[in-house]
């Protein structure tokens, strides 16, 4: 007979309880705050988040953004999926301690020394025009002569 062992939280999520507990009680500090357009993905009205899309990068080079946080004065229920939004993001990172930054190294061949968090402050729906105009069909197109 073999004797089953308890999963520790540990085994679970792939860091150790400590580490786990240092990034969910991360100390950020804000470093920037930058403007980006974009479109929504997703939208979380329960949670207050979104997954945004980026037409120009942030500065640690991500163009999709998951689960960011909305800030109180974004009402989700005026936000549309697909539209081009002019998005104001609120930029705050946090170092990792000597340890945390040697876990990941060593065990996951990450090389980190912060995490980054992201805030959505605003987003403007901007006004872009289609190439595609309902009124002209295929072959309808005039003719030189």
């Amino acid at each position: 007979m073999t004797k089953k062992t308890a999963k520790t939280k540990t085994d679970d999520n792939g860091l150790p309880e400590w580490a786990d507990n240092e990034l969910k009680n991360a100390n950020f500090q804000e470093l920037d705050s930058i403007n980006r357009t974009g479109y929504f993905l997703d939208i979380n009205s329960q949670n207050n988040k979104a997954d945004i899309q980026l037409y120009e990068s942030l500065p640690d080079g991500r163009t999709i953004v998951e689960e960011i946080e909305l800030t109180d004065n974004i009402k989700t229920s005026k936000l549309m999926k697909g539209f081009v939004y002019e998005f104001k993001i609120k930029i705050s990172n946090a170092k990792l301690s000597d340890q945390l930054r040697e876990l990941l190294k060593t065990k996951y061949q990450i090389d980190m020394d912060e995490i980054f968090k992201f805030d959505l402050e605003g987003a403007q729906m901007m006004d872009v025009e289609s190439d595609y105009s309902p009124s002209t069909k295929e072959g309808d197109e005039e003719e030189d002569v």
